[in-house]
């Protein structure tokens, strides 16, 4: 099951307004804390990967096992080579390394897609991508 990034936000926040007015006298939950979630995954690494790949067909969405798998992907301006992105969600908290960004890239030889090899920057930049967009989000969470 796909959930868009705002019908998460909506489910989210009406758990968390359900059982607060039940346990008036418990301390508000942390909105902002890193491990906010109500999926198996870090919900803002989870949010910022969702909005990164978006440029690209989803094939599979996992909230729980916080995997994201594109289809191929043709950018418009070089026609001859696609790419397919895995982005998985290692932890529930907002660390570097509870990310992970695979790629795929294939260039079209004749009349057939043929593998190669993907710069290693590609997948790094991807990564900082989603990292910034997470971190971004939970400092509006902060402020908010």
């Amino acid at each position: 099951m796909t959930l868009r990034p705002a019908l998460f936000a909506a489910l989210a926040v009406t758990a968390l307004a359900a059982g607060c007015a039940k346990n008036r006298d418990l301390p508000r939950a942390d909105l902002a804390a890193s491990n906010v979630t109500t999926i198996g995954i870090n919900a803002y690494l989870w949010r910022a990967s969702l909005e990164t790949v978006s440029f690209a067909p989803l094939l599979q969405t996992d909230s729980n096992g916080g995997v994201i798998v594109t289809d191929w992907y043709v950018n418009p301006k070089l026609p001859s080579e696609r790419m397919k992105l895995t982005v998985t969600i290692l932890d529930k908290d907002l660390r570097a390394d509870a990310l992970r960004v695979a790629a795929s890239r294939q260039v079209l030889q004749g009349n057939q897609w043929i593998d190669a090899p993907v710069q290693a920057a590609t997948v790094q930049k991807l990564e900082d991508i989603i990292l910034t967009k997470a971190r971004d989000l939970r400092r509006g969470a902060v402020a908010g």
